[in-house]
């Protein structure tokens, strides 16, 4: 189903609500004005805040947090089955952490605009990400490929892998 085809449910709105109040909690608390609630089967797995100038850390966005501690919590990698409610249009590392962990769907609060408008802009990223690699911003090399596919091939022979 489509989520232009989904209703939107009471519940929906309750956890999108937490997703809000941690946004506004965190601004208050030195964070940035971002929060997140994973949920699945009604039950909330995890919670995130945006605490990347509070912990230095440029992938302390509350998406990533929230995956971070639901993966933990349940012992696994994946997320099937689980709802992400976050009160920002996730930006692209977010976005892509979310696919990565296989949560099946997404509802957001404040659009990537609302947040451009605040000066928060991930456009550049969308962008670059477009570019060839010698015209993105940052130089983008590849080399010593063929000592690197050592790690390719030895996966790639190993019987007891985990796939994902």
């Amino acid at each position: 189903m489509k989520m232009s085809e989904y209703t939107i449910t009471p519940e929906d709105e309750r956890f999108m609500q937490m997703a809000i109040d941690l946004s506004v909690e965190n601004v208050a608390n030195g964070g940035g004005p971002f929060g997140a609630v994973i949920v699945r089967g009604g039950e909330v797995l995890a919670t995130g805040t945006n605490r990347v100038t509070a912990n230095n850390d440029p992938t302390a966005h509350a998406e990533v947090s929230a995956i971070r501690e639901a993966c933990a919590k349940i012992g696994n990698f994946k997320l099937e089955g689980a709802t992400i409610y976050t009160s920002c249009e996730p930006c692209p590392m977010c976005l892509s952490a979310i696919y990565w962990a296989g949560i099946s769907r997404i509802f957001y609060g404040n659009t990537k605009a609302d947040a451009k408008a605040v000066n928060f802009d991930d456009s550049f990223i969308y962008d670059q990400i477009a570019l060839p690699y010698a015209e993105r911003s940052i130089p983008c090399c590849n080399i010593l490929r063929d000592r690197a596919l050592v790690a390719f091939r030895a996966w790639e022979a190993k019987l007891d892998k985990t796939l994902y």
